[in-house]
């Protein structure tokens, strides 16, 4: 009943990434009704029962955390679970991706508790000024859906499209090699801003050289704006990450990266990090000439969210 029920949840959930918090729009009578349909007997008391076992809280209204709803909201959404669908079936690559909050490097308090012997609590700084610390940690995580597995690439310097593609490159490198070695395409789900949004033009190209590099067809859907937290990663990952290292002082960025790469969940996570000590600039321009050279196709539907790259032919 139980995998039942997380595959009728799989697409309407929502994550924190700061917490355990994940939500749902649907009603515990419609998702009773809804198992009723697969043949299991249900209320809709023991519905909302396991869902607090599983980590779901009520959800408040939908504009007071994502602001008003895009028109398209919600065929987007239809859309994207269509294309996860075709990829999943086809065993090709479902990648959800995004960058964490940036986190100070330091002796500097971490949010939560953790556990210690008595009276004798970790010693860190009273004043979190970013002078006093190494720098900032900027965590850009790969999930792969289908395996539940990640890889979480952490940078020193600037959240970039450069860096999340880089970020990207490695993820195959590292794991998706060799875990789709017949892969004949790749699927992106990604939020509508940051380092990886649709409109910013060193993405698309950065995705490009990507593209060339693997012989591989890169199709990209992005979340419709203001809700990033809808994206797999986010309830999958990140707020397990968060779980993770509360209350432990990011003192380092090896500290960092192994508190990262220890996360663990119940359904079988895996998560690989490494950091990325490459600098970043901010600031890339690309002309209007390097953008009309991309073999980028838009999708009929709402093409500024949805594209797919094709490799260019090798010189």
């Amino acid at each position: 009943m139980e995998r039942a029920l997380r595959r009728i949840l799989d697409e309407t959930t929502a994550g924190d990434p700061m917490s355990y918090l994940r939500w749902t729009h649907k009603s515990t009578r419609v998702l009773a009704e809804e198992l009723g349909r697969l043949g299991h007997a249900i209320s809709h008391v023991t519905v909302a029962r396991r869902l607090w076992e599983m980590g779901y809280s009520l959800q408040a209204n939908v504009k007071t955390l994502e602001g008003p709803q895009h028109p398209e909201r919600d065929q987007q959404f239809r859309y994207l679970n269509q294309q996860v669908s075709q990829f999943m079936r086809s065993r090709d690559p479902v990648l959800s991706v995004d960058t964490k909050k940036k986190e100070l490097v330091g002796a500097f308090k971490n949010a939560g508790r953790s556990w210690h012997p008595q009276g004798r609590p970790e010693s860190v700084l009273i004043h979190d000024f970013p002078i006093a610390g190494q720098g900032k940690a900027i965590p850009y995580g790969t999930y792969d859906v289908a395996r539940d597995e990640a890889l979480v690439n952490v940078g020193i310097t600037h959240d970039t499209a450069e860096f999340a593609v880089e970020s990207l490159r490695r993820w195959w490198r590292m794991l998706g090699k060799k875990a789709y070695p017949r892969a004949r395409r790749m699927l992106i789900c990604a939020a509508a801003g940051g380092s990886n949004g649709n409109r910013l033009r060193a993405w698309k190209v950065h995705l490009q050289a990507l593209s060339d590099q693997l012989r591989l067809p890169i199709t990209v859907c992005h979340y419709p704006p203001g809700t990033s937290k809808w994206n797999q990663i986010e309830h999958r990952l990140f707020s397990f990450v968060s779980m993770n290292w509360q209350g432990r002082p990011l003192v380092s960025y090896q500290a960092v990266v192994n508190l990262i790469g220890h996360t663990t969940t119940r359904s079988g996570l895996k998560v690989r990090a490494l950091l990325d000590t490459r600098r970043y600039e901010t600031g890339q321009r690309f002309a209007e000439q390097e953008m009309t050279a991309l073999r980028l196709k838009r999708h009929a539907f709402h093409g500024d969210w949805n594209y797919t790259i094709q490799p260019r032919p090798s010189p």
